[in-house]
């Protein structure tokens, strides 16, 4: 059984050498996004917030507005009836 298995080892060396180069790619991808453009997004916006170049973010301004007045492309509004369920709450 073991030399069975053993001539396979030339095919899962490669596998596994492929599988770390990918995961090796992902990897440094992965530091490089969030070194070279998310941590200096953040620190930016933050700073320029900071020191008054933009106005404060108001979480609540956004919670006021309705789906059109944000850019949303409301397909389906202002439905009649009341829908499939019933005053039980199943069919």
């Amino acid at each position: 059984m073991l030399l069975i298995l053993s001539s396979f080892w030339p095919g899962y060396q490669f596998f596994w050498f492929v599988f770390f180069v990918i995961m090796f790619l992902i990897g440094f991808w992965c530091i490089l996004m969030f070194f070279g453009v998310i941590i200096p997004m953040w620190l930016t916006s933050g700073l320029r917030e900071y020191f008054g170049k933009t106005k404060p973010f108001d979480p609540e301004e956004i919670r006021r507005k309705t789906l059109p007045e944000q850019g949303a492309e409301v397909i389906y509004s202002n439905p009649k009836g009341r829908g499939p369920f019933n005053d039980h709450g199943h069919h």
